[in-house]
């Protein structure tokens, strides 16, 4: 199963980094521009689910360029990113043929959920399965199963927080990053987060030869990491 591409038509160097690391650890496939000029080429060669198209570009702008595509026949799913908000600038955007508006700054979970909307009525899927360490988790599901047979019951926190983990794999993850991701606006104890992480080694049956380990990291938080991680 192939993962659903999309292009990122981004000059802002950061936010464009930004964009790629946050959709490909949801396990989109990712391929950047910088311009119209570069992504012109790009979407005459290959398809893709979605485009995430800045306003703002170098030459063209983001709403001449839409325009065009809509003109030569592509009718990719756009979804507009820009720093204007004023009802007159989201009016245009829809105008010229994008099916989203989003503005900068935007919330992260906000536009994964939008992403995942567009991509779904563009007749792909967004990614639903993260395999790893002789485990499938499926996010659509919401139920973990060992590759050979057998499904592992999770609690709601549990399940929230192991997919947190495993889609920030390799990175440091503060306890208030955790905490707000998987608890929302819900006050807990911050060591709370320990006691999960506890019973979900427990769960997956973790010894040290495991080819996961979640480390503890003393004073921040926790870091999952993997010997190998593939995402069907």
């Amino acid at each position: 199963m192939n993962s659903p591409s999309v292009l990122i038509v981004e000059d802002d160097a950061n936010l464009r980094l930004g964009l790629c690391d946050n959709l490909r650890d949801e396990g989109y496939e990712v391929v950047v521009a910088t311009s119209a000029r570069e992504a012109e080429p790009l979407l005459s060669t290959r398809s893709f689910e979605l485009i995430l198209l800045d306003v703002m570009l170098p030459g063209e702008d983001g709403y001449t360029f839409c325009r065009r595509l809509r003109a030569n026949g592509v009718r990719t799913p756009v979804m507009m990113l820009t720093a204007r908000s004023l009802e007159d600038d989201i009016v245009r955007g829809f105008e010229v043929g994008a099916q989203d508006y989003l503005t900068k700054p935007y919330r992260l979970r906000e536009l994964l959920a939008r992403v995942g909307a567009l991509v779904r009525r563009s007749g792909g899927e967004p990614p639903q399965v993260i395999s790893f360490a002789g485990f499938h988790l499926d996010l659509g599901k919401r139920s973990l199963r060992r590759a050979e047979g057998g499904e592992i019951e999770l609690t709601r926190t549990e399940f929230e927080l192991l997919a947190f983990l495993l889609k920030h794999r390799d990175r440091a993850l503060t306890r208030t990053e955790i905490l707000d991701a998987v608890w929302g606006d819900v006050v807990v104890d911050p060591r709370t987060v320990d006691n999960f992480v506890s019973s979900l080694k427990k769960k997956l049956g973790w010894t040290s030869t495991s080819a996961f380990t979640i480390h503890t990291l003393r004073g921040v938080g926790y870091r999952l990491e993997l010997e190998t991680m593939t995402k069907p």
